[in-house]
């Protein structure tokens, strides 16, 4: 006999946050698996998954019912939730049958978010009696209320409800909802159901309350509400579900556990085939924009658009007239004039208001109507980038115009959009964030209770990352992780659970850049929801996109801050501020820094990686900017396609075209096809495709599906064969495209974003002060970050004053060509309001001419205002340093200087005087002593703990300074000095160990094994090391950030800057002791006076190394010559130190027997 039809109307995805482990295409593919003809979805108390599930039931012939399981205030919405008190909540299972339906429904939800969220969205009663219209409802799972009354014995109570919801809904739409799911209070309230249908012929539905797919994904659910409600899962007196049956049955299951209610099972069917619901995609909702002047949109259009031309184009322009008229013939045709008018509004707003605004993203830039609005300011005509590539009017899409604006001005732009459109019109975007493989990993370790330190060392060893693999194959690819998960029950519970639940929603946030803007409120296209303070759409954007809704990306691009802050600090200096947006072209000093690879700060060109095809390219124009942003990709990097572009443009290989026609396509990348531009180009070229179909040919290229590209290649053929092109020539340019051209990036982009890169390059080649005071400002949170701008600015020779309670600003500021001012921002415990205050006050004390110390601004300066916690910050980076005290001595009278600052600012506040009176006349006052006992001063090393505990670094000082005669003694050379060394070249280097990360080989012999990298810092510089897996087995558990090591190493030059490969670590000591040989000293005839001293050092360092005097005579010539036993010494610390302050510098070192 054939299983009955039924079909699952409770059923909770993975947007039940921490709640339901379903994923919406698992659940779909059960339905197709098992034949049921429809699927619902029904959340607690949102919508999110409505459109994924819209989708994926299409895509699978699975006909998709869109729900919500509300939560219903059992008194008010209004009212604060509280259960004792009467005001608790109940659970309705809502379905949407038609248009009006679902346009109550998301009411219902948004209404819930906005106006009824108390603990959840709830709604009410009165609420709810307002939308049933196209609504289904089926009376809910235990929690809902009639079932609630069932429970507390009011069957009368019930009976009224049940009767009032169908009233409300129609007879027709409401049904009593059976579950049987062995809990004992479900099998009870299931009979009082059953009479209530035999009294009121209300129909039975039977459903499940599906939380997860597979019986066996219980226990993985647990876990999930665990991590929900903070529990452990060994704790008896958590919150638990009752029961183990909430998963995805079958028909057969269904049927059979129904079998004594069949049509309970048949009515889910009548439910399913009464809805008729489809979501409109392919109509797309732009705002009409309105001029404030009153001229109509296509009026404004055309004007801007013929006003620009022959400003963007002086002379003979019929090529870009051509190219605007087809442009703007396709816009019009797909109905999006107005908006590119509100893009041209927004990004004029915003430059009229000072807020920077890049040049262009993305395929954008392809569009010469975007250049001449001012939207993009790279010509496409000059840089052959294609509109078709942007917009394709045979494969309708809502253009995609993302913006970059300077960090700190994009919410004024976001304020200014809601102003002119309308605040219920302009929502945010929700996202999603997720259960990701370290994260997970963590939620289900502290839910089965393990060791904190051992979860901690498991979630490093896992990659994270945008690119990262997924938890099964990182476990896969690394030993390591196996061996942790096979060393008991418990943690292979871990990575089961672990594995199940990757990936889950986790929590509702809001999107970091994307807005929406509807044409009227926001509510009428999709349901809102809350997040935190922030009212949010409840689908994410590309459900949005899809919806036809205009989704607007305000992107902040911190690389426009510090263009902006770079000129300021130009303007500060006195300095001529350049135009950024009309830098001269192939400026020297800008490519010659470029080829060096020298390129901290310089906008996507900072890593390592990118650094050394620097190097290797040598870029010398701008087309090789964009070539470079196009190549470092995984693709071209691995296919070998960014080699051969170097080696062509150098001239070690000859430049080939795959067709004679295509040279002028490629000549710009040496016959390289390295952008979707050129492939699009010589498709039309040779192919004779239209610009349109080469447009669908990129895009096919991305999907690599062989059925189309069988198309594609029978069309390309045959057009070039027509074209004059022998079939063999026309197949082997054909799989020349194919093989390089799926690699191809998008020129549009590249392009764009190379200017921002040259206009970063030329600041720093050409104003390097203001330019790193700039990236110093802007990378204040970034210890790491300020760190290697430290470096870089010791490496060029600019000074860094420390911060100065007399000169310091927030930001970092040049002081002179060759110097800049550490800023308080970057100080660890501060605060930016705190600091404004502070500037503020000192200002004020400044024109009395009153003394910068403590206790003079403590108590000009509200304790209110400027806190404990800030004024301890500054004194531990050194801000008062410059009065002479001591650090610890000034943070020991901290404490009395802020109480007295407190006293003056209660009498103040109160308006009365001190005790003793007026204050004496501020001559005298400046006179008066400070009050700072320098008794209580601290150690330099104590002092520099200070300094590294609130800024990340060593700023005045290094810890290695103390032990600076034995590094030097057990180092061949500084470390700057090794970038002279050639490759292999075998050294020994005493340094400090900062930075210490540790990795797994992903491919190779020792895949899967593990290797270290890390900086090692002398007082010099610094270098990196990388560490292989065989030398890191050996001394993994005697490294660490921190240690003083000396290293024996090989000279590492296959990167453009040298760094070492260890063989050997040893601590300080450990090196003396492994050391076989006597010491050298460097004399000269002007030591005559030194050498009574020096007799005299040596002997109180009596030992067995032989000690070696590498003698300067008058004649010019060094001889060595080796002192008698007598004169042996001890090798330690103490003697180095001495030693190094006795002769100075490079005159001390060691000399092997």
């Amino acid at each position: 006999m054939p299983n009955p039809d039924f079909v699952h109307l409770h059923v909770h995805s993975e947007y039940s946050l921490l709640d339901g482990a379903n994923r919406i295409s698992s659940l779909v593919k059960a339905c197709q698996a098992d034949k049921q003809r429809a699927l619902a979805l029904t959340d607690h108390g949102n919508m999110h998954g409505a459109v994924e599930l819209y989708t994926n039931c299409k895509k699978g012939g699975i006909k998709p019912l869109v729900g919500c399981e509300v939560y219903v205030a059992r008194r008010s919405m209004s009212e604060k939730h509280n259960k004792r008190e009467g005001n608790g909540y109940s659970h309705l299972t809502l379905i949407a049958r038609n248009e009006e339906g679902y346009r109550n429904l998301s009411l219902l939800t948004t209404s819930a978010f906005v106006d009824g969220f108390s603990f959840r969205p709830r709604i009410d009663m009165d609420l709810l009696g307002k939308h049933t219209a196209g609504i289904s409802c089926l009376s809910g799972c235990l929690a809902g209320e009639i079932n609630q009354l069932f429970g507390m014995n009011k069957e009368k109570q019930a009976e009224d409800l049940a009767i009032k919801l169908r009233d409300q809904f129609g007879p027709e739409h409401f049904w009593l909802e059976l579950q049987r799911n062995g809990i004992e209070m479900q099998t009870k309230v299931n009979e009082s159901l059953v009479r209530l249908h035999e009294r009121t012929a209300i129909p039975l539905v039977a459903t499940n309350d599906i939380h997860y797919l597979r019986h066996e994904d219980c226990a993985a659910q647990d876990v999930l509400l665990c991590i929900n409600t903070g529990s452990k899962v060994a704790d008896e007196k958590r919150f638990r579900f009752e029961t183990d049956q909430l998963f995805f049955k079958t028909r057969a299951e269904m049927a059979h556990m129904f079998r004594d209610l069949p049509d309970s099972v048949k009515a889910s069917v009548d439910v399913a085939e009464q809805v008729n619901f489809d979501f409109k995609f392919g109509t797309y909702h732009v705002p009409e924009f309105v001029a404030q002047d009153g001229e109509t949109a296509d009026a404004l259009f055309d004007r801007l658009l013929d006003e620009a031309l022959p400003k963007r184009y002086p002379g003979n322009h019929s090529v870009a007239r051509e190219r605007l008229e087809h442009e703007k013939t396709v816009i019009r045709e797909l109905g999006f004039v107005s908006y590119f008018l509100i893009v041209w509004d927004l990004i004029r707003w915003a430059r009229q208001h000072d807020i920077p605004v890049g040049p262009g993203r993305g395929s954008a830039a392809g569009s010469i109507v975007a250049y001449l609005l001012d939207i993009t300011r790279l010509d496409p005509l000059h840089h052959k980038l294609l509109f078709e590539r942007f917009l394709n009017s045979s494969r309708v899409s809502m253009p995609d115009i993302d913006i970059d604006f300077c960090k700190e001005g994009r919410e004024r732009v976001i304020q200014y959009t809601r102003d002119r459109y309308g605040a219920d019109c302009v929502t945010q975007i929700v996202t999603f964030g997720t259960l990701a493989s370290r994260s997970v990993v963590r939620d289900v370790a502290r839910v089965l209770d393990l060791p904190l330190g051992e979860v901690n060392t498991l979630a490093k060893k896992i990659p994270s990352g945008p690119n990262a693999p997924n938890l099964n194959d990182a476990v896969e690819a690394d030993s390591e992780l196996r061996v942790i998960r096979d060393q008991g029950p418990v943690w292979k519970d871990l990575f089961r659970y672990s594995l199940a639940l990757e990936g889950l929603s986790r929590h509702a946030s809001t999107h970091a850049a994307g807005v929406v803007i509807t044409p009227g409120p926001t509510v009428d296209f999709v349901p809102l929801s809350r997040t935190g303070d922030d009212i949010t759409t409840q689908y994410p954007a590309p459900q949005l996109e899809e919806l036809g809704l205009l989704k607007m990306d305000y992107l902040g691009l911190r690389t426009l801050t510090i263009i902006d802050r770079c000129l300021r600090c130009l303007k500060h200096l006195g300095s001529e501020v350049p135009d950024v947006d009309n830098l001269p072209e192939g400026d020297p000093a800008t490519y010659k820094m470029l080829m060096a690879g020298d390129t901290l700060g310089v906008f996507q060109l900072e890593s390592e990686g990118m650094r050394k095809l620097l190097g290797r390219l040598k870029p010398d124009c701008f087309e090789d900017i964009v070539a470079v942003l196009a190549l470092y990709r995984p693709g071209p990097l691995e296919s070998g396609m960014a080699d051969l572009f170097v080696d062509r443009k150098h001239g070690r290989i000859p430049i080939l075209y795959p067709h004679e026609s295509l040279e002028p396509i490629l000549q710009d990348t040496y016959g390289c096809i390295v952008y979707q531009e050129q492939v699009m180009l010589a498709a039309v070229e040779l192919g004779g495709f239209s610009l349109n179909d080469s447009d669908n040919l990129r895009k096919a290229m991305g999907k690599k599906k062989p059925e189309i590209m069988e198309r594609f290649s029978a069309q390309f053929i045959e057009g070039a064969v027509a074209n004059g092109c022998p079939q063999k020539t026309a197949q082997e340019t054909w799989d020349n495209i194919v093989k390089f051209g799926g690699y191809g990036f998008n020129k549009s982009h590249s392009a764009a974003y190379a200017l921002i890169t040259y206009q970063t390059a030329y600041l720093k080649a050409n104003h390097l002060t203001a330019f790193l005071a700039a990236n110093f400002s802007c990378e204040m949170g970034d210890s790491d970050k300020i760190k290697a701008l430290l470096d870089e600015c010791r490496k060029r020779k600019l000074e860094i004053l420390p911060p100065s309670i007399t000169h310091s600003q927030w930001e970092f500021v040049p002081e002179g060509p060759e110097a800049i001012r550490f800023g308080f921002g970057a100080i660890k415990g501060t605060g930016k309001k705190a600091i404004g205050e502070l500037i503020k006050g000192r200002a004020k004390l400044q024109e009395e001419g009153m003394p910068l110390d403590l206790h003079t601004m403590a108590e000009a300066l509200d304790p209110q205002l400027v806190g404990k916690l800030c004024w301890e910050a500054l004194i531990k980076a050194g801000s008062f340093d410059e009065s002479g005290h001591n650090r610890g001595a000034v943070l020991a009278t901290m404490e009395g200087a802020l109480r007295d600052g407190a006293a003056s600012a209660a009498d103040r506040r109160s308006g009365q005087a001190s005790l003793f009176g007026a204050p004496e006349p501020k001559e005298k006052e400046a006179e008066t002593n400070d009050g700072i006992d320098d008794s209580r001063a601290v150690s330099p090393q104590e002092a520099l703990a200070m300094e590294y505990e609130v800024l990340g670094y060593y700023l005045t000082g290094h810890p290695l300074e103390e032990r600076a005669g034995i590094c030097a003694l057990l180092s061949s050379s500084p470390i700057p000095a090794l970038a002279d060394l050639d490759g292999g070249a075998e050294i020994t280097i005493a340094g400090l160990v900062l930075q210490l990360t540790e990795n797994t080989v992903r491919r190779g012999r020792s895949a899967g094994m593990k290797m270290a990298r890390f900086l090692l810092e002398d007082l010099h510089g610094s270098i990196p090391v990388t560490v292989f897996p065989r030398t890191w087995a050996e001394i993994r558990d005697s490294v660490h950030d921190g240690d003083v090591l000396v290293l024996r190493a090989k000279i590492d030059d296959s990167r453009e800057e040298p760094g070492l490969l260890l063989e050997e670590a040893w601590t300080l000591g450990e090196a003396l002791a492994h050391f076989r040989g006597g010491l050298a000293l460097d004399l000269n005839p002007q030591d005559m006076g030194t050498l009574p001293k020096l007799s005299e050092l040596l002997g109180r360092y009596k030992g067995k190394s032989p000690v070696y005097l590498r003698v300067q005579g008058d004649d010019g010539v060094l001889r060595r010559v080796r002192t008698g036993r007598e004169w042996s010494v001890h090798l330690s610390e103490d003697l180095a130190r001495e030693l190094l302050e006795l002769l100075g510098a490079g005159r001390v070192g060691l000399a092997r027997s």
